[in-house]
């Protein structure tokens, strides 16, 4: 067998893995529309916090579409969940190009504390979300989330990333506590999400980031601890059994987006 083959049979062997395994608790944390658009409530109010957030206005892509943006990135981390070997990591090598490009154009670098803070806040989400929607998860499924976005993280050469779950809680305070602060970049990323939502769907996306962001994030932004949808997850549960939960995300959610919608309880194509 010569060299060409070697290199066809590896990569044919990598095809057959993939990024996730299919009994993974990941897949089924990204694998429903809810706990998604859950993950992306909380991540959208700490976006707005981060200190870094000037870098997402430098596109001008997340100011003037905040939810198609919301989308956009939902599409490559769901691809990277639900993606082969091979085709997960090319979707990530096509991120860090993105980020490159970006600093190309602006002529410095991204912080490193910034790729950090994007990667932990799915971290964070993914089992907050969960745990309000689903269940409280197990100390190894924590850290197979965990596990998940740090292969996601070392492939883009994100440095000084945390070894375990353990430490990464640690780190997750300290970033916290160093790298957010309320801005007029908050203030107007949050008129933003109300003008593209509305009044009514806007006031549901407040109460649902208020279901899942971590303590500090509610007194930086001045939200009370408490959820008024708390009381209505059990209600919402009952309605997934009855299958009467599509109808209740189509009305969260404009219009528009209900294709997009439709498609988080479906696996997807890698994006290659």
């Amino acid at each position: 067998m010569n060299y060409q083959d070697n290199t066809a049979t590896l990569k044919a062997d990598e095809c057959m893995k993939f990024f996730v395994k299919h009994n993974s608790v990941v897949r089924t944390i990204w694998g429903k529309s809810d706990t998604v658009l859950l993950i992306f409530a909380g991540a959208s109010a700490e976006f707005a916090l981060n200190k870094a957030v000037d870098w997402l206005y430098f596109t001008g892509r997340l100011p003037s579409d905040p939810i198609g943006r919301l989308f956009s990135t939902v599409a490559y981390a769901r691809s990277i969940v639900f993606s082969d070997q091979l085709s997960a990591l090319r979707t990530i090598d096509s991120m860090a190009h993105i980020h490159s490009k970006v600093e190309e154009k602006r002529g410095e670098k991204i912080p490193q504390w910034a790729f950090r803070d994007v990667l932990y806040m799915l971290i964070d989400y993914s089992i907050r979300s969960f745990e309000v929607l689903e269940r409280r998860l197990t100390q190894s499924e924590k850290q197979e989330v965990f596990g998940t976005f740090y292969q996601v993280g070392s492939r883009m050469g994100i440095h000084d990333l945390p070894d375990t779950f353990q430490q990464w809680q640690k780190s997750r305070i300290q970033h916290i506590s160093s790298n957010l602060q309320r801005s007029h970049y908050t203030d107007h990323l949050f008129g933003q999400y109300r003008k593209e939502l509305g009044a009514v769907r806007y006031r549901i996306l407040l109460e649902a980031q208020i279901l899942v962001m971590h303590q500090n994030i509610h007194e930086l932004l001045g939200f009370r601890k408490i959820s008024h949808l708390a009381p209505f997850i059990p209600l919402y549960k009952l309605f997934r059994l009855v299958k009467a939960d599509r109808l209740l995300k189509a009305l969260l959610l404009p219009g528009k987006y209900k294709s997009q919608i439709n498609a988080l309880d479906k696996p997807v194509p890698p994006m290659v």
